[in-house]
């Protein structure tokens, strides 16, 4: 089936000398990959290498099999063109983070118009907006919406929060805990939104604790999820740059 649908890129892997698997999130189709033979030797083609980096916000012609195999891809064209993201070394480094958090945590292959809508408008106010040092922290959180694992926030006057269970709670038990710091930034995120989260302050190693608290709650709470590996350089570029 002949399909043209929004998609924002997740991933594009080498596959031999010339092709490329693609993975990508579809507006009309949720999580899709598409094998493209021969996009990295040719210069003429209705596809462009330069098209599949992460997060890249596409509009593309597609044939769907739906039969969990790979699909292909006819045409893509870039339907929003990012200013900053890969030009700002932070945001850019911001991006790889999401496109690998997104690709191990988004597994449906279904109409999420929802998840969509939400991914787009997101990563368009990271493009368009300076102060973004607490960006990756509230995404993840709203994330959690759609995933279907989102903090219980019916006694969030409680002074912890188990990890494992998802909701706040008054005593210390077995189970991961956020507490003090961690959780006076977890707290105040939830309270939020996009366009106040940069008045919530925090130190770097304040950033890193509850980032790092955040990856263990999706790891909890997704089976096979995989902790990013490009962690190590948001770490590394917000210890210098941010």
């Amino acid at each position: 089936m002949q399909v043209t649908t929004k998609a924002i890129v997740f991933s594009a892997l080498k596959y031999g000398d010339t092709s490329l698997i693609v993975k990508a999130y579809t507006a009309s189709d949720g999580i899709k990959s598409y094998l493209l033979r021969g996009v990295l030797a040719s210069k003429k083609g209705k596809l462009k290498s330069a098209y599949f980096q992460p997060l890249t916000q596409l509009e593309i012609v597609a044939n769907h099999k739906n039969k969990g195999t790979l699909e292909t891809l006819k045409e893509a064209k870039v339907f929003y063109h990012y200013q900053t993201v890969y030009a700002d070394m932070a945001k850019n480094a911001m991006a790889l983070f999401l496109a690998e958090l997104l690709g191990n945590s988004i597994r449906e292959e279904e109409r999420n118009e929802d998840m969509f809508d939400f991914l787009e408008a997101s990563l368009q106010w990271l493009d368009i907006n300076n102060d973004v040092a607490n960006f990756h922290l509230y995404f993840m959180l709203s994330l959690t919406r759609f995933l279907g694992f989102y903090p219980d926030v019916y006694q969030i006057d409680k002074p912890y929060f188990d990890l494992l269970e998802g909701e706040f709670v008054a005593a210390e038990s077995l189970n991961p805990i956020l507490r003090g710091e961690n959780i006076y930034h977890f707290k105040t995120l939830l309270g939020t939104n996009f366009d106040a989260m940069h008045t919530v302050k925090m130190k770097k190693s304040s950033r890193q604790e509850l980032l790092k608290s955040l990856i263990l709650y999706f790891e909890l709470h997704l089976q096979g999820f995989r902790k990013p590996k490009s962690l190590a350089v948001l770490n590394e570029v917000f210890n210098t740059y941010v």
